[in-house]
This record gives structure tokens, C-alpha cells and sequence, in this order.
């Protein structure tokens, strides 16, 4: 300590500089503005690619994504919808992962429906919840210590506290514990402390209490498309930490109450597993 304190005193007119030139660049961060009101929500952008979670840009290894010799065909297309068949040739999966999807494919061909948190009120978890809004928007609520993201289907929610460390001690959760800081335009989250109750997409790719997701969420396009580019690294399941991109497109609705169970309209009496209470909350 004495000794930085003199070579402070030797260069003073340094210190000083760098201390103004670091206290400029604290006082003209641009923090992002995912909301700009309340009626700006995102929405999953399709348009160059029908997967939720897609291949990084710059290459690499990336996500699980369709069998190519069963395409996967979105609502909406103009073509009669499918479900998704996982691609298991994708060679960063451990082999333990492999018969539970193979199942899930199976049935998938077998004229089944898979599981899809959505439709049966599950949390989806994270990265999932980067590749939840398919229909309902998400909104963001940011504060100095603090961002809230919301997706109106379910509803589901995300709270991401800035500027602290991860607890000592993380309780397994289906969303764990998130925390970030901004990065100049960028919002850096870290996130660990998750359960083994979720899948890491829609193709029903399972994960461990391993599980360690970074993502880097941006307003590119002058702010009308918001992108995530996340790192999925969990040793329990893969050989190595892969990246997957996704972007939203900024819409104008109001956010409003839309509770899974009770708006989760199932016209064909399909048993999706929804979640039933054996009493009235009230």
C-alpha cells in the first residue's frame, strides 16, 4: 500500500488522469433501454430461421436442432405444422442423453405430443425462457439494482440483480440465480443454481444441476430488434460449452394477465399434464 501510494504522489498528474478518465467513462455509460414504454414487448423474430435457439455467428459449436430428414415446420408457415425431431448426431452431447431423446423422437413419429412446458404450465427454465416467446411478447422493468423480465404466457418471470456476486450457498431452482451488470450497450447475465427439471430447448435436450448459462442481451437494428447471444456450459452434459443465438423484434402491446391453466385452451382434449390443485387457493 505505501508503495502505490508513492508512486501516486511521483505521478500525480497520471493518477489523477486516470482516475477523471475512469470516472468520464462510469458518468457516460449508455445503459440499454429495453422498455422504452410500457407497451414495448419482444417477440420471437423467425424470419431467418425456424429454431428457437440458433447457431452462433461466428461458428462453433452450437445447439441441438432438427433431424434433417424430419423438418421441422413452425405454425404459421403456410404448411401444415409439425413437432420437433431432434437431430442426435449433434456430437457435443454425453451419451446419457441420447435414449431420453431418442424416446421423445419416437414418439414424435408415433403421431404423439411431446412435452412442451408451455403447454402443459411448467417454468421452462434458462436458456429456455430465451426461446419461450413464440406468441406472447416479453417485457423488461429495469432499476439501478435490478431487471425484471416478464413473459405474459404463463405468466413467467426473471429476476436478474446488478452489480453483487452469486450467493455462497445457490438452492437448485428451475430459473437459479441471476446476476449482471451492464457492458457498455450490453446487459451481461450470469446464471447458475439450477434444477434438473427443465430442457435446455424444445427439442427436450436435458441438462444437470451443472448448468452455468452467460448471456450477453443487446438492442441492435437502432433498437428495434433485441439479440441474445448465450453460452451454455454444463459438464454434465456436454464435452464442451456451446453458444446459440436469438433475436426478438419489438412490438407495441400492453402487457395483460394471461394465467396458463386457466388460458391454456385445449380444444382436441389432449391430456398436455397441466398441473391441477387439489383445493382452492381461496
Amino acid at each position: 500500500m505505501r508503495k502505490f501510494n508513492s508512486m501516486c504522489l511521483v505521478t500525480g498528474v497520471l493518477c489523477a488522469a486516470g482516475g477523471a478518465l475512469a470516472a468520464e467513462q462510469v458518468k457516460t455509460q449508455v445503459i440499454p433501454n429495453f422498455a422504452t414504454t410500457d407497451k414495448t414487448g419482444w417477440v420471437l423474430d423467425r424470419s431467418f430461421g425456424v429454431d428457437d435457439l440458433l447457431p452462433p455467428p461466428t461458428g462453433g459449436p452450437g445447439p441441438v436442432t432438427f433431424d434433417r430428414a424430419h423438418p421441422y415446420v413452425p405454425n404459421g408457415s403456410g404448411a401444415q405444422s409439425t413437432y420437433r425431431v431432434a437431430d442426435l448426431s449433434n456430437p457435443i452431447r454425453l451419451p446419457w442423453t441420447s435414449p431420453s431423446m431418442k424416446k421423445a423422437n419416437d414418439e414424435v413419429l408415433a403421431g404423439r405430443v411431446p412435452f412442451r412446458a408451455r403447454e402443459r404450465c411448467w417454468p421452462v427454465g434458462v436458456p429456455g425462457f430465451s426461446a419461450y416467446s413464440l406468441v406472447e411478447p416479453f417485457y423488461f422493468y429495469q432499476s439501478p439494482d435490478k431487471v425484471v423480465v416478464i413473459n405474459q404466457g404463463g405468466p413467467e418471470i426473471r429476476r436478474v440483480y446488478l452489480n453483487v456476486t452469486h450467493s455462497k450457498d445457490v438452492k437448485p431452482s428451475w430459473y437459479g440465480e441471476s446476476v449482471g451488470h451492464y457492458d457498455g450497450d450490453t446487459l451481461v447475465v450470469d446464471t447458475i443454481g439450477f434444477n434438473d427439471k427443465t430442457f435446455l430447448d424444445n427439442y427436450r435436450t436435458p441438462h444437470t444441476d451443472k448448468l452455468h448459462v452467460t448471456e450477453r442481451w443487446r438492442l441492435i437494428e437502432d433498437g428495434k430488434k433485441l439479440e441474445i447471444l448465450m453460452t451454455i456450459d454444463d459438464p454434465g452434459t456436454f464435452n464442451q460449452p456451446w453458444q446459440a443465438l436469438r433475436q426478438y423484434d419489438r412490438v407495441n402491446r400492453t402487457l395483460s394477465e394471461d394465467i396458463c391453466s386457466e388460458n391454456n385452451v385445449n380444444p382436441f382434449g389432449i391430456d398436455y399434464g397441466t398441473p391441477v390443485a387439489d383445493k382452492p387457493d381461496f
